[in-house]
């Protein structure tokens, strides 16, 4: 990052939507006013052209009406504008523009002012040259040693180099070996021209041998003809620079001798005139233009090179001097003497942001005004600074960033949600396989005791459920106003959602600040599954007790049981959309109710809907005593099953991405070879190489399909892992009878993300999570809290440490261990939030409790354990 800033002395913006590259800039002296100040000339993709003579009242003013000397439009795209004696006769600049098949050569003059709009400028067309060929490209100079006028190169997309004589046009030459124009100029020194091809070779070519060549307009004849009339194109000297070049520029001071600089994609050469390399630099960003110009030092040369990141570096050599920030990337840069500024840098970027600037710092004019001395009152500071002090004490105190009762909010959200399902469904683009997929409106409602600008509604429904539209732009609300705004949701993926919750959030602005303001909503149960025959059998089953005789689902469930039906007062069918089905059981004799299904995630849903609907129940009642226990086996064995599959789904993830690079290196390859036999003039087999890349691109095809197979696979995965985790949060916090802050912090633990991503999954980021733990709140010693934790994330191999780590928190929650984030504790530890974590260390003389949920097998150490604790 450049420590200072260019100073800006004179900008202003090209045009509307047009675009500018390398050639469109020139600086000179154009008009010949002989006032040794230089104009700018710009000319743009859109046919543009336009002259400028800034003279800014103050540094930094914008572009006045008076800078632009002249703006005319001009019929085709302009590719290059220079400025040279191109008209033979008069030693006068003149301009040459550039167009893709036509080069135009311009007399711009002014016409003295005699009213207060100042002089007129216009241009004079004095020749054109129409070209059978696509330009690309040009460069001027005096050509074979000429006097007091500058000739013409054009080089074209195909490789040919036109030259002309002024007025006249004198011979064309093409290029040997040519595929792609690269940047062009010349060097008067040796009389060469000076290309970069497209294989990586700086060449240089004598203008004698290009004038005495084959003409590439004559066609075939005899050899006797070829020996008398020319000879083939040869090259004076070749370098490789192993990259392509994005320009190339000659310069010859009186101090310095004459070099050639080439600026490359990651380098900038400079090379003798025999094309040995003086020095070079290796940049450490990705340039995007360059132009070296004088040095106040002997012997050496400066060189301005812009950046991609906005960043113009000024270089003494290979020395870098200095480095200043620009306000946007240059695609061009000029140094130009302007009127009241000499050496002014020009730049231009490729949306039309021209700018004159200069670098160093102003030089600060300011003077503090002389106080007055007076008599100081000492009482009335220390009043006032007591009344300060009183407000920063006020101000500073612990207290909520949220209003504590809705008559203090400024704009206030609610979401009702209808007790009944749509009759007719809203559910579009839905994967369930189900005969119809129901949906349920939600009616959201703001209100607004302010006036609110630019309100904007985003509801939040984790997936697989999906809103019909999940944003609204609002106008503006006024004061004691409302607005009302109605969606449906739906069941969009084939698979169970994790959670039924749904967030509304309001953004608006009001005249001093941005404020928000949101609601949660709770979905309704019947939105994922519907009533079933209860299930007698069955793979998974929990068993939730209670301090309470249980009540009828009738009572309960009144939405989906019959009332006709008895049988169904006790025993429950939930048949999910997405085919699986989960029962629930009510004993007649004890305080308990049973939950079973095929499907460990799918206990979720019916098991936290079963423990509401029982709070709020004996709520109504005002029964405040009423809890719920779990004494049961916590599927530990199971959920690992889960995350398992969760892992082998990401393993498969990384192995398709790393066959589609390869896939897709080998396909690129296979079309450069073709490139390049379709490009040889002298036919050759293909050997077989169409053959190859067809079945190259059906393996990238099939790859990139079972690619997107495996994500979709994966975020069902992650899923059922999301529903499983929630499961087994609540019935560690029933076993333990963790506080709301403890479960907060198991939820914090198990689900830090909310979705997979190539740099961050659930496995190593719970790992971590759960690492941390166990080395503050649960650790056991101040060994187990010094040690030193991994600050990166990385995928695991394996999950045999996340399961090991899952094991010994249960472990440790069996034997009292207490979840808090508090560093109180003369037993804990401050510690960071970990970014990975190393195995932990376990004694073999530790005791294992028996803990609800440990269904894995223990270690045989246990056993040992115990013989060692008798007495």
């Amino acid at each position: 990052m450049s420590l200072f800033k260019a100073r800006d002395w004179w900008s202003t913006i090209l045009g509307e939507k047009e675009e500018f590259d390398q050639g469109c800039l020139c600086v000179g002296d154009v008009d010949n006013s002989g006032s040794g100040q230089d104009k700018i000339i710009v000319g743009s993709y859109m046919g543009y052209l336009r002259i400028f003579n800034p003279h800014p009242v103050k540094p930094g003013d914008g572009g006045q009406p008076e800078d632009l000397l002249l703006e005319v439009q001009l019929r085709e795209p302009i590719l290059q504008v220079e400025v040279g004696k191109f008209v033979s006769g008069t030693e006068g600049l003149h301009l040459a523009v550039l167009h893709c098949r036509k080069l135009c050569v311009y007399a711009v003059s002014g016409t003295l002012g005699t009213v207060e709009h100042g002089n007129q400028y216009q241009i004079k067309l004095m020749y054109e040259h129409h070209l059978q060929r696509t330009a690309c490209n040009m460069t001027h100079g005096p050509f074979g040693g000429v006097k007091g006028r500058d000739l013409i190169c054009i080089q074209s997309m195909d490789g040919m180099l036109m030259l002309f004589e002024q007025e006249s046009y004198a011979f064309g030459r093409f290029l040997p070996g040519f595929l792609l124009p690269g940047p062009l100029t010349y060097s008067s020194r040796t009389d060469s021209f000076i290309t970069v091809s497209s294989c990586q070779q700086v060449e240089s070519y004598k203008y004698q041998v290009l004038a005495f060549a084959t003409d590439a307009d004559e066609r075939q004849e005899t050899e006797q003809q070829k020996l008398s009339s020319g000879k083939r194109l040869a090259v004076d000297w070749v370098l490789n620079i192993g990259e392509q070049a994005l320009d190339i520029c000659v310069v010859s001071f009186n101090q310095a001798v004459s070099s050639v600089f080439v600026l490359g994609e990651r380098n900038f050469f400079c090379l003798k005139d025999n094309g040995q390399i003086r020095f070079m630099k290796k940049l450490d960003y990705s340039p995007s233009c360059f132009i070296p110009y004088c040095s106040v030092k002997e012997g050496t040369i400066n060189t301005l090179v812009g950046n991609h990141n906005k960043i113009l570096n000024v270089y003494q050599d290979v020395t870098l001097k200095w480095a200043t920030q620009l306000p946007h990337i240059p695609v061009s840069v000029k140094v130009a003497n302007l009127q009241g500024l000499k050496g002014a840098i020009v730049t231009l970027s490729d949306d039309g942001h021209l700018q004159c600037s200069y670098l160093g710092t102003d030089p600060s004019v300011f003077q503090a005004p002389r106080v007055d001395s007076r008599e100081i009152n000492y009482e009335e500071f220390d009043a006032e600074m007591k009344k300060l002090q009183k407000s920063i004490k006020e101000a500073t105190k612990a207290q909520d960033i949220l209003p504590k009762s809705e008559k203090h909010r400024k704009l206030i959200v609610t979401a009702e949600v209808s007790p009944d399902l749509d009759a007719e469904s809203q559910a579009i683009d839905s994967e369930v396989k189900a005969e119809v997929v129901p949906s349920v409106t939600v009616k959201v409602t703001i209100q607004s005791r302010v006036t609110a600008q630019k309100p904007n509604l985003v509801v939040c429904i984790q997936a697989p459920l999906a809103a019909t539209c999940d944003q609204f732009f609002l106008d503006d609300l006024e004061p004691d106003t409302s607005e009302t705004v109605v969606l449906s949701v739906f069941l969009k993926g084939n698979c169970p959602p994790p959670e039924l919750e749904g967030n509304c959030v309001v953004s608006y602005n009001t005249p001093t600040v941005l404020n928000v303001a949101q609601c949660n909503f709770r979905l309704p149960l019947r939105l994922v599954c519907f009533p079933a025959q209860p299930s007698k059998a069955a793979n998974h089953k929990l068993t939730i007790d209670t301090n309470k005789p249980p009540i009828s689902f009738l009572t309960i469930f009144p939405d989906f049981v019959d009332p006709s039906g008895d049988d169904q007062a006790n025993a429950l069918g939930f048949q999910f959309l997405t085919g699986s089905k989960t029962t629930l059981l009510a004993s007649k004799t004890s305080q308990r109710y049973r939950i079973q299904s095929d499907q460990l995630e799918d206990l979720w849903l019916v098991t936290k809907e079963l423990i509401l609907r029982l709070e709020e129940h004996f709520k109504k009642q005002n029964c405040k005593d009423f809890a719920c226990t779990f004494s049961g086996s916590v599927p530990l064995q199971e959920y690992f099953e889960l995350i398992d599959q969760h892992f082998e789904l990401r393993l498969n993830a990384e192995k398709f991405q790393e066959l589609l690079s390869e896939r897709a290196v080998q396909f690129r390859a296979i079309e450069r070879r073709l490139l390049t036999r379709f490009k040889d003039k002298t036919p050759a087999p293909l050997q077989h190489l169409d053959t190859l890349l067809e079945g190259t691109f059906r393996e990238v095809i099939a790859l990139a399909d079972a690619a997107e197979e495996n994500q979709a696979n994966m975020f069902r995965a992650l899923t059922k892992l999301k529903s499983a985790t929630h499961l087994v949060i609540m019935l560690i916090s029933l076993w333990q009878k963790l506080s709301t802050d403890q479960v907060a912090i198991l939820e914090a633990t198990f689900l830090p993300i909310a979705e997979d991503t190539q740099e961050l999954g659930w496995e190593e980021a719970v790992d971590a999570a759960i690492s941390y733990l166990l080395r503050t709140c649960l650790s056991k010693s101040s060994k187990e809290q010094a040690m030193n934790l991994s600050n990166e994330l990385c995928m695991p191999k394996d999950t045999s440490r996340l399961k090991k780590n899952i094991t010994l928190f249960c472990d440790r929650l069996a034997k009292g261990g207490r979840l808090t984030l508090s560093t109180d504790s003369t037993t804990q530890q401050a510690a960071v939030m970990p970014g990975g974590c190393t195995t932990i260390p376990e004694s073999d003389l530790e005791e294992r409790p028996v803990i609800p949920g440990y269904t894995a097998k223990i270690p045989s150490h246990r056993q040992v354990a115990k013989q060692k604790s008798k007495p």
